[in-house]
């Protein structure tokens, strides 16, 4: 699903709601959640999931095209670990008329 399909299911699912009232509202999210990450905290969403920054530190790496030997520096990259209820879902553990993920 791109950012795109989301806004219309959003704008579909809510009637009340002009398109682009409903790309505001995946924007701001999706601003809020960067965000957030940036200044180094965790975000989660229930049953969806959680996101957090890994620090990865300086290292020596490796040219996959000449082989030769580079300097890789630190850094800091999103990092996302599945929910509960997201597992389950994907693993059919429970049907989907059963969970509707609103917890």
């Amino acid at each position: 699903m791109t950012k795109s399909e989301l806004i219309l299911k959003i704008a579909e699912m809510n009637p009340h709601l002009y398109q682009s009232h409903a790309e505001q509202i995946v924007d701001t999210i999706f601003e809020e959640i960067t965000k957030a990450l940036s200044d180094g905290s965790r975000v989660e969403l229930r049953g969806f999931g959680a996101f957090s920054v890994k620090e990865r530190k300086s290292r020596m790496g490796r040219n996959p095209r000449t082989g030769e030997t580079v300097f890789v520096e630190s850094k800091r990259v999103p990092f996302f670990k599945i929910g509960k209820k997201m597992h389950e879902r994907l693993n059919g553990l429970v049907s989907d008329g059963e969970d509707d993920m609103k917890d």
